[in-house]
């Protein structure tokens, strides 16, 4: 099995940086470059925006070419057009109202991961109903020219299904 270019670059990273002090790693302050950290939060928040505006061009614009989103109890979404298939079923299931706060961003080069938590509502189309909604994620970023990109991206639910 051949291990992606990404995945290597990212154990890579976050093994050289193993002993880093975690207010470093939170703070951003000794990793990522103001600059950086603004242009990442910039990428996440446009994603949460995209998601509450159930926007699926507007999602694969913030996508690399080759990214991967892992839904949580889902299959993977590998590249453009699974991934516009799955935004798509998504949107035409769910309405989302949420907010990201950013937990942690770390950069190092042309990669960064950043973890977030996900707060808000979410609407089941079929049925009407609205219910509280929350997850934790996990996004790993890469910069394409001069752009941050999602190249791979998973959530999971904070607590268990009711």
């Amino acid at each position: 099995m051949k291990v992606p270019a990404v995945v290597i670059a990212v154990l890579s990273f976050c093994l050289s940086n193993w002993a880093a002090p975690s207010s470093a790693q939170t703070q951003g302050n000794e990793v990522t470059s103001a600059e950086e950290r603004q242009a990442i939060e910039a990428t996440l928040l446009q994603y949460e925006k995209t998601l509450n505006e159930s926007d699926v061009k507007g999602v694969l614009e913030l996508y690399a070419s080759d990214g991967v989103f892992m839904p949580s109890g889902g299959p993977s979404a590998i590249g453009r057009e699974e991934l516009r298939a799955a935004y798509e079923r998504v949107f035409a299931t769910i309405k989302l109202d949420i907010k990201f706060t950013i937990d942690e961003i770390v950069q190092g080069g042309d990669y960064a991961f950043a973890r977030t938590i996900s707060r808000g509502r979410l609407t089941i189309l079929a049925e009407g109903v609205t219910v509280p909604e929350e997850n934790r994620e996990l996004f790993v970023l890469q910069k394409r020219d001069g752009t941050w990109k999602l190249a791979r991206y998973m959530f999971n639910k904070m607590s268990p299904p009711s």
